[in-house]
């Protein structure tokens, strides 16, 4: 009980610690920063988010002893959700965050929910390991799992939000298990602490006017609501595959170049977003609000949102691909809240229902971007205050679902949930593989393998392979007790060897080698290079010994 009752205490220790992280740092960034940024001429506005990129660029290569950080955040839970051996360093916290203030704070198209979700993930996973002794190995997650849940909680002020965030993030059809008190926990003592500290607890990242909003429903709205998925899903499909491409580029171009041409291309954004809407629209998170207002504005013509979808939609990506620090959920709902509105200016519902599709927009973006239908359903509930938006959102979360396929923002989320044997099958090839073995030839005797080979060294099954080590065949002991012994001295290996196997690959897993050793019914397997020489050879018992292994060190 008494160690019951310290973890409870510790889950909402996560929480406050957190709350006071995310209240600064979003402080400091967007009430400080950005604020005095859109209140500066045209010309500082557009150079602004080119210092943040550099300032944000600088810091993660000069952070770590001259080993240069990457700009992830958000994806630095995934990744340590789903690899224990994967630590998120405290001395890497304050260079990221910092990071994420200068790209948010100077007119970064990106959000602070990346950044705060970095910060409670990597507190709650240094807690826990302070106080390995008072977690047992099946809370082996539960403060990673809880600080970011906490970092959702405080950056959106949605604690349910942050809890369903946290538990569906690490996949993409299914939820995180044995952390629900913890995030619960956690997330509540987030919010409160975030509300306390900032007083910002009317500021909803997508406060919607009840006037300007007929939250009630008929056939046209939920007909709508269903378009407004289909495009949703079509879009955020396309903007993940953006996403996954720039981060690419990142790796195969030089920083400089990259940030080079990222300051110019967001500073012509914002030029851009001055002359076609009179706002730095391409700025910031949400411009500060002024992204929201100019959406649901009933007289913005279709053709006009159009171009602000692409002006935001390249905006982000480009801050990706330039190593801007920042996440992509507000920019995902900001995508959603676009092709809402158009759906909202196209079917017409009446003006006083202009704003109903656009919160619908963003429950579907979302959804289909990260891939977590329940957040993303209660962060509109929950931001709006409106839960009437419920039901039509699910239907739109539900279409984008199956439009959008298997793409995801996530580089790191995976299909489902696993068991213990599975996650050990999905091993490479290489964790199970002996590379000291023997190989027989096609033109061997019976006899120089039985006597020779296989009972000397136990070994009732052999690879064959020629003299340039290309794989022939398997032979095995069993195919040889069918044949006469007077015989086996005159009978070649070749004679009675199974052929027209497919080698595996070192680029297979475990699973996969497994597959093509029952069916072949063989206990041992060769494993080839590219020109098809033999490199090793996977056993049953090798497998077996590997399973067992990582069982005593990981405890299952």
């Amino acid at each position: 009980m008494r160690n019951r009752i310290l973890r409870f205490l510790t889950y909402g220790a996560v929480g406050v610690v957190t709350g006071l992280i995310v209240a600064g740092v979003i402080v400091l960034a967007e009430k400080v920063l950005l604020e005095a940024v859109l209140h500066r001429s045209l010309l500082q506005q557009a150079c602004a988010p080119a210092v943040g990129l550099w300032i944000a660029v600088l810091l993660l290569r000069w952070s770590d002893s001259g080993n240069p950080l990457s700009p992830s955040t958000s994806e630095e839970y995934i990744r340590g959700y789903h690899n224990k051996s994967y630590v998120l360093k405290v001395v890497h916290l304050p260079f990221r965050l910092l990071a994420g203030v200068a790209t948010v704070g100077l007119g970064g198209a990106a959000g602070l929910e990346g950044p705060a979700i970095y910060a409670g993930a990597t507190t709650g996973s240094a807690i826990q390991r302070r106080l390995s002794w008072l977690f047992r190995d099946k809370d082996g997650q539960a403060l990673l799992v809880a600080g970011a849940a906490a970092g959702v909680s405080a950056v959106f002020q949605a604690p349910a939000t942050g809890v369903l965030f946290a538990l569906e993030s690490p996949y993409k059809g299914d939820l995180g298990r044995r952390a629900l008190l913890p995030a619960l926990l956690s997330s509540a003592s987030s919010y409160v602490t975030f509300v306390l500290v900032s007083g910002l607890d009317d500021d909803l990242p997508f406060e919607v006017r009840t006037d300007l909003v007929r939250v009630g429903f008929g056939q046209r709205e939920l007909l709508g609501a269903a378009i407004v998925g289909a495009l949703c899903g079509f879009a955020a499909m396309v903007f993940s595959r953006a996403i996954k491409g720039a981060k690419r580029l990142q790796q195969s171009r030089p920083w400089w170049m990259l940030a080079a041409a990222g300051g110019l291309i967001a500073g012509g954004l914002v030029v851009l977003s001055d002359v076609l809407f009179d706002a730095p629209l391409s700025m910031g998170p949400t411009a500060e609000g002024q992204v929201l207002r100019w959406v649901l504005n009933p007289d913005e013509a279709l053709p006009m949102l159009g171009m602000l979808l692409a002006i935001r939609l390249v905006a982000t990506s480009t801050l990706i691909a330039s190593g801007g620090v920042g996440g992509v959920f507000i920019p995902l709902a900001v995508l959603g809240l676009i092709i809402g509105r158009i759906v909202g200016g196209w079917i017409d519902v009446g003006l006083e229902s202009m704003a109903f599709f656009p919160f619908i927009g963003v429950a579907a973006f979302l959804a289909a971007g990260y891939r977590t239908p329940l957040a993303a359903v209660m962060f509109v509930a929950e931001s709006t205050g409106a839960p009437a938006f419920v039901v039509p959102g699910l239907i739109a979360v539900a279409v984008s679902q199956v439009v959008v396929g298997g793409s995801s923002v996530s580089d790191y989320q995976r299909d489902t949930r696993i068991g213990h044997l599975e996650r050990r099958f999905q091993m490479p090839i290489t964790s199970a593989m002996k590379r000291e073995f023997q190989t027989i030839a096609a033109t061997d005797s019976l006899t120089d393998f039985v006597w020779g080979f296989a009972f000397p060294r136990k070994q009732l099954e052999a690879v064959v392979a020629d003299v340039d080590g290309q794989f022939q065949g398997i032979v095995k002991v069993s195919d040889a007790g069918d044949i006469d012994q007077d015989l086996w001295s005159t009978t070649k290996c070749s004679d009675i060897m199974i052929e027209g196997l497919s080698p595996a690959r070192l680029s297979w897993t475990v699973r996969e080698v497994s597959a093509l050793m029952e069916e072949a019914g063989t206990d041992i397997y060769p494993v080839v290079d590219t020109a098809g020489r033999v490199v090793g050879v996977v056993t049953d018992q090798s497998i077996v010994n590997v399973v067992e292994l990582l069982d005593e060190t990981q405890g299952g």
